[in-house]
């Protein structure tokens, strides 16, 4: 019973950590998608080279989109004349990083690595998305529709897309556009990943509370550690704010910054359901340099992390069950309670009507 009291406990504290950030982010979110056009995003992406790879990294970074989610997204801009690299480098910046999951970050592993994996998620965006640019274009049969792929986006089509993970919950505009921001924040962007957050969290606080520190210290540092995380996140369905506190469970048992990072940016970047609609859209060689990309730039990345701690004196810890102590405890508490109220939908209809 001790156990289990422990075990609820750290779940609860990790949850707290989160709950206040985890908010700022999705109201971010919220914002981006309310004032981002279509047209706006076309002419981001459109063009070939490197500038609009860079472009297309950039725009795609902050924007609140999982990896299944984006698959939609960007094949509906590729069939709209976005060059191949530049449709790999958003469809790989994007579920990398946004602004909802640096928040977390930061909340849960401090300002280094919020600041580093933005930037090594853009890095790997650039990288594969230059190296599709010298592949030969293939000869691609494009039909109307994006077959069944796992997690939020079941049975997607081109002509009747889900509610979950469409182009339509990025660009849309629509009137009122701050209430909109509330809205889509609070219901369509909580919704899509509530359950996956809810399992980080909960693996985050089972890590704590049964897996002594430095407990995987023996395999968890230098290049081997980063190969098991490439095994581990490529088949992995996981987005990238609910594969942060996995990270910082992963940090705290001993796992070195540079896997941990590996971690962070091929989970949420790749799984299966993105192998076969990316082989399917862009054919097969296309597929292999974007997968071959994502691992190696996270690899070096990771090195390269690692390589820069010690001379730098960057601090790195994970913060679990701690973080939340930053702010005062009545704002702590009363986000953690926003939140559960707001994804709980019969709650949300009784507290926000107006918004379903």
């Amino acid at each position: 019973m001790g156990v289990m009291i422990e075990l609820l406990e750290n779940i609860w504290a990790v949850y707290l950590d989160t709950a206040f950030w985890l908010l700022i982010g999705l109201l971010a979110a919220g914002f981006i998608k309310s004032y981002i056009s279509e047209a706006t995003m076309r002419r981001w992406v459109g063009g070939r080279g490197i500038g609009a790879v860079s472009r297309a990294a950039l725009f795609g970074a902050p924007l609140p989109l999982c990896s299944c989610g984006v698959l939609p997204v960007a094949i509906g801009l590729h069939r709209a004349g976005a060059s191949k690299e530049a449709t790999v480098s958003f469809l790989i910046s994007t579920p990398e990083t946004s602004i909802d999951s640096v928040a977390v970050t930061y909340a849960l592993m401090g300002p280094v690595m919020a600041i580093y994996r933005p930037v090594a998620a853009l890095m790997s965006a650039i990288v594969t998305g230059m190296m599709t640019a010298f592949i030969n274009d293939e000869v691609v049969k494009v039909t109307g529709d994006i077959e069944e792929m796992s997690g939020c986006c079941q049975s997607v089509t081109t002509e009747e897309p889900s509610s979950c993970c469409t182009e339509e919950t990025v660009v849309k505009k629509k009137p009122h556009r701050f209430l909109q921001s509330l809205r889509y924040a609070g219901s369509e962007l909580l919704d899509d990943i509530s359950v996956w957050m809810a399992i980080g969290i909960v693996i985050a606080g089972t890590m704590f509370t049964f897996i002594p520190p430095d407990w995987l210290a023996q395999w968890g540092q230098g290049l081997t550690a980063m190969l098991i995380m490439l095994v581990v996140g490529i088949p992995l369905y996981i987005c990238a704010v609910a594969s942060t506190p996995v990270a910082a469970g992963l940090l705290l048992a001993g796992v070195s910054p540079g896997a941990v990072l590996v971690f962070l940016l091929v989970g949420p970047a790749t799984n299966i359901a993105s192998f076969a609609l990316v082989r399917k859209e862009l054919g097969m060689k296309i597929t292999l340099v974007y997968l071959l990309g994502i691992s190696v730039v996270s690899v070096v990345m990771g090195l390269l992390l690692e390589a820069l701690i010690e001379p730098m004196n960057w601090q790195i810890d994970a913060k679990l069950g701690e973080a939340h102590n930053m702010l005062p405890e009545a704002l702590a508490v009363g986000s953690a309670v926003l939140l559960i109220i707001l994804a709980v939908r019969p709650l949300r209809r009784i507290v926000l009507p107006q918004w379903d």
